[in-house]
């Protein structure tokens, strides 16, 4: 009896059970991503143009660039040119940096362009 009191009182009384196993739902199926009809869509080619623009305007000097400076006396739109110490195999000295910073630009007035034409329900 004197046992049985000590047994009692060393068993704990927080049970430890395992945790539950998680639900897997089998009526789920993977998910597949498709982007047929994409090209040549009015999506892409919003995109293409604003990026097209963008950096066709930067090389042939009607958008800031590198070499060519937005002014900022007098005349803010007025381009000047300045020596560039970026090395570049182009004629017109269009460097990696302007083609980045003119995809970036394209590419935001283009997401522009499609969100506002969505928003609106043209597109």
């Amino acid at each position: 009896s004197n046992l049985d009191t000590m047994a009692l009182a060393c068993r704990s009384s927080v049970s430890v059970r395992a945790a539950p196993a998680p639900k897997v739902n089998r009526a789920r199926k993977s998910v597949v991503v498709r982007a047929d009809g994409f090209i040549g869509s009015p999506t892409n080619l919003i995109m293409v143009a604003s990026t097209t623009a963008c950096l066709a305007a930067a090389r042939f000097g009607l958008a800031p660039s590198a070499k060519k400076l937005a002014g900022t006396e007098g005349a803010p739109l007025k381009l000047t040119e300045r020596k560039v110490d970026l090395l570049t195999n182009d004629p017109a000295g269009f460097t990696a940096a302007d083609t980045l910073a003119m995809g970036s630009a394209g590419h935001a007035i283009g997401a522009g362009i499609v969100l506002g034409l969505k928003g609106i329900g043209a597109l």
